[in-house]
């Protein structure tokens, strides 16, 4: 049984431990589970219940961002302390946000946008990873742990840079990320190749973000390597969303949406909402999944997805397959057809066996695909996949223009076009958020053509200038502070030489 333990104005919370989704491997703290990133059996860290939301709704929607972050980051991270705890939510989420409000919900269209756009690198993943770095460096210190942590991550465009402006500079850490070296946006890259920070290293790899995740998760895996790691006195962790630390802190912005649409008086409280998810790799989708768990009133699920439709397939079929072509889309940051998180809702509606899951994993890792029980398919009701081509997605940017003078990004464009088919399909009115990943600032060229077409010699920086004029929308500082900036990191490998870039970047 989970310990009980004491916390703040004497609250009974309870303990929550985290557990494999491949093995019955003993529990560990949350605290442990942040600094070893992935399970020792190659799985993902679960918590071993969800636990219930312990305000009421009419509380939570008074509440700033930071105190809700609090209240629901409490019930997950349970081995830290409060002062711990509120200190890594004061470091996060503070000027780094270009609004005092940190996540903004503005209404268009019939639906609310929840803007998770404003930190430092212009997209949602700054959500998570402004915390991550405060969590590791607390969790190292609770642990006793003394060596250096070396955070490996593989990114498809977004959560790179998140990591690196995160992770850079802090003490006792070194971050190591992958891209494909074709497979962002110009912006995209230029973000990343222009870190500074001596503990940074950023390489582009001669392949799709597949190749590149698959590659790192290798790394985590290969026990001669963590040897030497051990060796010369570093421990891989890892900052992508499997991280357990990535995913709690994605469950607060779901609880805040909700929060201002009940204190705006938008929804009376209870009122079921639904929440409409541009999916690549699950980890956002899966968050809401979780606070729908907690007991946040959310109806249905709605999951969209780009040309690369593996989960609309999967929802429609419940059979998992990613022999397929990969598409290069104008959404690159969900041009993914493995969807790691995906792993976390299996393990749960497979009755959380780990057996039944590890066995799909390995069907998945030898056959590039899997079919789930009649019993699984039927415990996904609460989700609704659909997907959005590239001409859908531009119609969408250009009518919410036109009809609103409100500019989205290509990833909120896949959500928004992919809401329009679920509400002609379903006829459902619920009142819905759509979650809007990146500034249209990172996809300029994309959002500028959906817009008005025409401006192929225009740099990406010229047509920034003139999506500010168009949108009336100032050019954001992380725009502004990569035009001139010298590339730091112009390194590019095969797949099969990500070890050694590694190594070479740790001098062993």
């Amino acid at each position: 049984m989970p310990n009980e333990k004491v916390c703040g104005r004497e609250e009974i919370v309870m303990e929550v431990m985290y557990k494999s989704t491949r093995s019955e491997s003993r529990p560990v703290t949350a605290s442990a589970a942040i600094l070893q990133g992935l399970t020792q059996d190659g799985g993902l860290f679960v918590p071993d219940h969800i636990p219930a939301l312990d305000k009421s709704l009419r509380e939570l929607s008074a509440m700033s961002y930071q105190e809700l972050a609090y209240q629901v980051m409490k019930l997950y991270l349970t081995d830290f302390t409060e002062e711990e705890l509120r200190a890594c939510i004061r470091r996060a989420y503070d000027e780094k946000f270009d609004t005092e409000v940190i996540a903004p919900l503005t209404q268009a269209k019939g639906a609310y946008y929840l803007e998770l756009f404003h930190g430092a690198t212009i997209a949602f993943k700054d959500m998570a990873l402004s915390i991550l770095p405060h969590l590791m460096i607390t969790a190292a210190a609770k642990n006793h742990m003394e060596k250096e942590i070396v955070i490996l991550t593989a990114t498809s465009g977004d959560t790179g840079k998140a990591a690196l402006a995160g992770f850079a500079g802090v003490k006792g850490t070194r971050i190591v990320v992958f891209y494909p070296k074709n497979g962002v946006s110009p912006i995209q890259e230029k973000q990343m190749v222009t870190q500074r920070g001596d503990n940074t290293l950023v390489v582009g790899i001669q392949g799709n973000f597949d190749d590149a995740q698959a590659g790192v998760k290798k790394m985590f895996s290969d026990r001669a390597l963590a040897g030497e790691l051990e060796a010369a006195g570093f421990q891989f962790s890892s900052a992508n969303s499997i991280n357990i630390g990535r995913l709690v802190p994605q469950i607060v912005y779901y609880v805040y949406a909700y929060a201002q649409l009940m204190a705006s008086g938008k929804i009376a409280e209870g009122e079921k909402i639904n929440v409409v998810v541009p999916t690549g790799n699950f980890g956002n989708i899966l968050a809401a999944f979780y606070a729908k768990n907690m007991g946040l009133p959310i109806a249905k699920l709605i999951c969209a997805s780009n040309e690369n439709k593996v989960l609309y397939d999967f929802l429609r079929t419940g059979v998992y397959d990613r022999n397929r072509e990969f598409v290069l889309t104008s959404s690159p940051s969900m041009d993914i057809l493995i969807s790691s998180n995906l792993e976390r809702l299996i393990y749960r509606i497979a009755g959380e066996d780990p057996k039944v899951n590890a066995g799909l994993m390995a069907q998945l890792g030898a056959e590039g695909k899997y079919r789930i029980t009649e019993d699984m398919q039927a415990a996904l009701e609460d989700f609704y996949g659909n997907y959005a081509t590239g001409e859908e997605c531009a119609r969408t940017i250009r009518e919410l223009y036109r009809d609103c003078g409100y500019v989205i990004d290509t990833h909120t464009a896949v959500a928004a076009a992919v809401y329009e088919k679920y509400r002609r399909e379903s006829g459902d009115t619920a009142q819905t958020v759509i979650v809007s990943t990146a500034s249209p600032f990172k996809f300029t060229r994309s959002v500028m053509n959906a817009i008005d077409a025409g401006h192929d010699r225009m740099t990406d920086f010229e047509l920034a200038d003139e999506l500010s004029r168009l949108g009336n929308v100032a050019v954001p500082r992380a725009i502004q502070e990569i035009r001139t900036a010298p590339v730091i990191h112009n390194h590019v490998c095969k797949v099969e030489e990500m070890p050694q870039m590694v190594r070479d970047f740790l001098n062993l």
